[in-house]
């Protein structure tokens, strides 16, 4: 091969190392930032993009929303608690030219500010605070990154606290706190429900004062409900002996007064009987009371 082959064979290499670098394809999620000679030149939308080799330098920034998670920092709460918060951050380019121009890189400079924005926003809080209002404390932290990031050509939109680790013996603090709040409330509750209770007691007693039977048909149920299991022992309440004095001479009243209103001739030996029977097994009246009326 002689000389000219040689030639023309460099050349094309070069221009096919040229082509290659001046054919540049920007994607559809990135924008890019041409420079000429160091100067800026503007922008390049997405598509087919051909640049001056050697003398033009395209940056690709990408637009997608960026995760960049914050590692977690040792905090002192307001209320002098340490506890250790990690947390992370979502933000995206709005301004490619910033993006390059302003600030070197864009990612540790934002983690950094992330990190420094967390421990002075959390700090200002109490630890029942930062674990009941997480929602607003993301919000917070969300603003402060947003309106330093601005005029680095950037968008933070979401800041979320994801793990919170609390000492060990604040963990056995807030299990007792909880365990004496529960109990307070079964205390509360139980309170209530015996106040409740005697409220009822009260009106059953009133009704049970105007209607005295009611007492000892609740005893006489009371005997039946323990007769239902096999007990040896059968214990009878006081006033149930009277009681059966009681509903006997209730009985014999009732039959006296059935005799005196019966018509005249009727002899009803079996009611006369009944009248002799009751209140002799009472005692509450004498064999003299047991002669029939005239």
């Amino acid at each position: 091969m002689n000389a000219s082959a040689w030639i023309l064979t460099l050349i094309l290499i070069l221009v096919l190392i040229g082509l290659g670098m001046a054919i540049k394809i920007v994607k559809q999620y990135e924008k890019g930032v041409l420079f000429r000679f160091g100067r800026l030149e503007g922008t390049r939308e997405p598509g087919f993009r051909i640049i001056i080799p050697v003398v033009d330098v395209l940056h690709r920034i990408s637009l997608r929303i960026v995760t960049m998670p914050i590692q977690s920092q040792g905090i002192i709460t307001k209320d002098n608690v340490s506890v250790d918060v990690a947390a992370v951050a979502y933000f995206r380019v709005v301004d490619a030219v910033k993006s390059v121009i302003v600030i070197e890189n864009v990612t540790a400079a934002i983690n950094q500010i992330a990190q420094t924005t967390l421990r002075n926003v959390v700090g200002q809080h109490a630890l029942d605070e930062i674990l009941a209002e997480t929602d607003r404390i993301n919000e917070d932290i969300r603003l402060i990154l947003d309106r330093t990031t601005t005029s680095w050509g950037l968008e933070v939109t979401l800041v979320e606290l994801k793990d919170i680790q609390l000492p060990d013996s604040m963990k056995r603090a807030m299990a007792r706190q909880a365990e004496a709040e529960r109990e307070k409330r079964a205390k509360i509750i139980n309170a209530e429900g015996e106040h409740l209770a005697a409220s009822r007691l009260g009106d059953a007693s009133d009704i049970m004062m105007a209607h005295p039977l009611a007492l000892q048909l609740r005893n006489l149920q009371t005997l039946v409900e323990l007769g239902v299991d096999k007990n040896t022992t059968v214990v009878f309440p006081a006033p149930l002996m009277s009681t059966i004095g009681e509903l006997g001479t209730f009985l014999a009243r009732e039959e006296m007064a059935a005799t005196a209103n019966a018509p005249a001739g009727v002899d009803d030996s079996a009611t006369a009987q009944g009248q002799v029977a009751a209140p002799e097994a009472n005692g509450a009246l004498t064999p003299a009371d047991t002669t029939p009326p005239h």
